[in-house]
């Protein structure tokens, strides 16, 4: 920040520590309006304090969706695993999914592909400890314990000890920063763009001032900035496939998603 908007930085932290009753997410939207701080930053201020307010079960992995190895499976089972789904930590069950013995690291079965003495060596030699946590852990105290204790996934129980999900850091940072994309990620549609006169197909990524300028709309809010985000606002959840909602004399259906937030959607006339 330069001097002058550092100076409204102090401010604002000034006013907050006589004003006592305001909240921090308040003063974090008064910076953001008065452009103390930029709209990303604001956006990754208060996705953190909302963390608390998120559980391990709002965004893991849910059971049936697992990707994972059984443990009389070999090495070349496995390995068709990851190049089929690119990751790079796969957990072991023996039986079923409710009993997890441990995680496989794609670069521990590398380094392990080449047999030693004449025997590859069975998933139970190279396999990692795995980390257990209740899916009601908030994902601030998830994050926390990704750092303590050195890992980057975790198994999540119900409450019965029962396999109720998966999740990874990256998904925990992804509620902060928004989705992380890597080479294993589809590509990026474009933002907005046009497939017949009239009709629109946006990225649920795509910027509210974005599309209220180039389709003439004025939808506006003062948490979010997306129109995915927007749209998830509305409703007070994730939209699934085909919901549509009817905004500023358009019609906005969700065209795809997933758990977490919208991928893409159609904005067409209202009439139409």
């Amino acid at each position: 920040m330069d001097d002058d908007s550092d100076g409204r930085f102090w401010n604002a932290l000034t006013k907050f520590f006589r004003q006592k009753s305001i909240s921090l997410e308040e003063l974090i939207l008064e910076a953001r309006a008065e452009g103390s701080i930029i709209p990303e930053d604001a956006s990754m201020l208060l996705n953190i304090l909302r963390l608390e307010s998120k559980q391990v079960s709002d965004i893991m992995v849910p059971r049936p969706d697992i990707v994972c190895a059984e443990i009389d499976d070999g090495l070349d089972a496995v390995c068709a695993l990851i190049k089929t789904h690119g990751h790079s930590r796969i957990p072991v069950y023996e039986g079923n999914r409710d009993n997890i013995l441990g995680v496989l690291y794609a670069k521990d079965i590398l380094s392990n592909m080449l047999p030693v003495c004449g025997e590859t060596p069975d998933l139970r030699a190279i396999m990692r400890e795995a980390l257990f946590v209740p899916e009601t852990l908030d994902l601030k105290k998830m994050l926390l314990e990704f750092r303590s204790q050195k890992k980057h996934m975790a198994v999540a129980l119900d409450e019965y000890g029962g396999t109720s999900g998966l999740l990874t850091l990256e998904d925990v940072l992804e509620e902060i920063v928004g989705e992380i994309e890597d080479e294993h990620d589809p590509s990026k549609p474009e933002e907005i763009r046009e497939l017949r006169p009239g009709v629109h197909q946006v990225s649920g990524r795509a910027m509210l001032e974005d599309i209220n300028a180039a389709l003439g709309l004025s939808l506006e809010s003062e948490q979010v900035e997306t129109i995915g985000g927007f749209l998830t606002e509305l409703a007070g959840r994730v939209p699934r496939q085909g919901d549509a909602f009817t905004l500023d004399g358009r019609r906005f259906t969700v065209r795809e998603a997933d758990r977490r937030q919208i991928r893409s959607i159609v904005i067409e006339p209202a009439e139409a």
